[in-house]
């Protein structure tokens, strides 16, 4: 989970427009910061089944996003792949 403050910064920088808070590059950039989050988690952790479930589905989530955004405008997509680090 991202603390309120991390959450805002990230906001701010995906959004599309200053009020922007549920695109599709929002929503990316937030569930990669917390895929990472949890990826770290489950290094200590490794058998907990739980995070490493939800970490599935956060996953497959990001990629309908990114695969959504792809279709719809591919400069957002390229940029937003370049902004996350993201190999493709």
């Amino acid at each position: 989970m991202l603390k309120k403050e991390k959450k805002a910064q990230l906001i701010k920088e995906h959004a599309i427009h200053e009020k922007d808070t549920g695109s599709s590059d929002v929503q990316i950039g937030l569930l990669s910061q917390e895929i990472e989050a949890l990826v770290s988690h489950l290094k200590d952790h490794p058998k907990d089944v739980h995070s490493k479930r939800g970490l599935i589905a956060m996953v497959i989530k990001r990629k309908k996003l990114l695969s959504y955004l792809k279709k719809e405008d591919e400069k957002r997509y390229k940029e937003i792949i370049k902004k996350i680090g993201l190999k493709k």
